[in-house]
């Protein structure tokens, strides 16, 4: 069997649009046929050298080998798209896996597809992949494929995961700023420390006579520094490894879960994420026919808070038992009234996925606003406690000056 090659394609669709893509063959003739069996119409097949400059340099640690939600929600949209415009399940996944952008996830959709040809069912060839595919994603998938509506279970998964990845970005670019300033005040403090505090207070010790108890203060701090910050830097290192590891564990999550709901400025803004979250999930899964204990069960989980999941279990448990779905959550401070009663009045009237997709659209701008507020709130703190903690080293260190003369003398 001929080793495979890359070789770089453009088609014309139906519309008349050139569509570019890479696909991996023995032969030049082999795209040409699997091209063909896909219902396009090549214009151009080229072999992509993979030799000398042109090859690729992948550095660990420093190559994109995730795949982000949006990957998974541009590839939802796409295949939803195809299916809906009447392209059949296999061909869809084939011209996904060979124009997608992202190449770990180009890898995953081949195998989804390899599977699919071989008679396995979407969702159970999704089911093989939990690292990149969520549950969420798995289980819609499965309702859609039983009910027949595939290509609307896979727009909500689209939008679902859009929201989602709105809301990580809006929480990412409004604690960016606070952040970077927190660290340069660090390693500025730190840098006053460890190179300029040493040389005053040897030239202060040349000059002899006593120090200011200010300088005195500053001086020990640059000791301990200079002694504590290699040791420091190797704690947060080791630390950070290990935390990457274990953040996840059930014993951890079990302590840090509800800190974070009760924690001061932060608490709320967490809360409204955690309850907007599970909000859009559960009303998405709803929406989409799946039952809906495996829908709590599945929403809980996804919520990212274990105060969540457990409201979520004993929500499950009452909708065994026959009873109401929004009675446990009163019991549950985490969920506030508004969302109790609204849930209660779309389980009354039978439009509960309703109701669920206002309440996620209210907490987002609740979410989008409580960042703003902490942004406009914390900037100006940061820059009032920088400009003190800095100031007061800068008086500290020219304390003495004022009496160098005298000691020259």
């Amino acid at each position: 069997m001929a080793a495979a090659k890359t070789f770089e394609y453009a088609v014309r669709d139906k519309s008349g649009k050139i569509v570019k893509g890479r696909v991996e063959a023995p032969t030049q003739a082999a795209v040409a046929n699997r091209l063909r069996e896909m219902g396009m119409a090549a214009v151009s097949i080229s072999e992509v050298s993979t030799s000398g400059l042109n090859s690729e340099i992948n550095i660990p640690g420093f190559g994109n080998n995730k795949i982000s939600l949006k990957d998974l929600a541009i590839m939802a949209r796409q295949l939803a798209t195809m299916i809906n415009a009447g392209l059949s399940l296999l061909r869809a996944l084939a011209i996904l896996t060979d124009q997608t952008e992202s190449k770990p996830l180009a890898k995953v959709l081949g195998q989804v597809r390899n599977d699919v040809e071989v008679g396995v069912a979407f969702s159970v060839a999704l089911g093989k992949h939990p690292a990149v595919f969520p549950p969420l994603m798995i289980n819609m998938v499965k309702a859609g494929e039983v009910g027949g509506f595939l290509d609307e279970v896979l727009l909500s998964v689209a939008s679902n995961f859009e929201a989602e990845v709105a809301l990580r970005g809006k929480i990412k670019s409004a604690m960016t700023y606070p952040v970077i300033v927190f660290i340069v005040a660090i390693l500025a403090t730190t840098g006053m420390l460890l190179f300029i505090v040493p040389v005053f207070a040897g030239m202060f010790e040349s000059l002899g006579g006593e120090l200011p108890w200010a300088t005195k203060i500053l001086v020990t701090l640059s000791n301990i520094v200079k002694w504590t910050a290699i040791p420091t830097v190797v704690a947060i290192v080791v630390f950070a490894v290990w935390w990457g590891k274990h953040k996840n564990d059930r014993g951890i999550r079990e302590r840090m879960d509800p800190w974070k709901l009760r924690v001061p400025v932060f608490g709320p803004l967490f809360r409204k994420i955690a309850v907007a979250r599970f909000t859009r999930n559960f009303g998405t899964m709803i929406k989409s026919g799946v039952p809906i204990l495996q829908a709590l069960d599945i929403v809980g989980e996804t919520s990212g808070n274990l105060v969540i999941e457990r409201a979520a279990k004993a929500v499950q448990e009452s909708v065994r038992r026959g009873e109401s779905l929004t009675g446990p959550l009163s019991q549950h401070p985490v969920f506030p009234p508004m969302v109790v009663q609204m849930m209660a009045v779309g389980e009354d009237t039978g439009a509960l996925d309703t109701m669920l997709g206002k309440v996620a659209d209210f907490y987002d701008q609740e979410v989008e606003a409580t960042t703003d507020q902490l942004t406009s709130l914390i900037e100006p703190l940061m820059i009032v406690v920088i400009g003190t903690i800095i100031g007061s080293m800068v008086i500290a260190l020219y304390m003495p000056i004022f009496s160098v003369f005298n000691l020259i003398e």
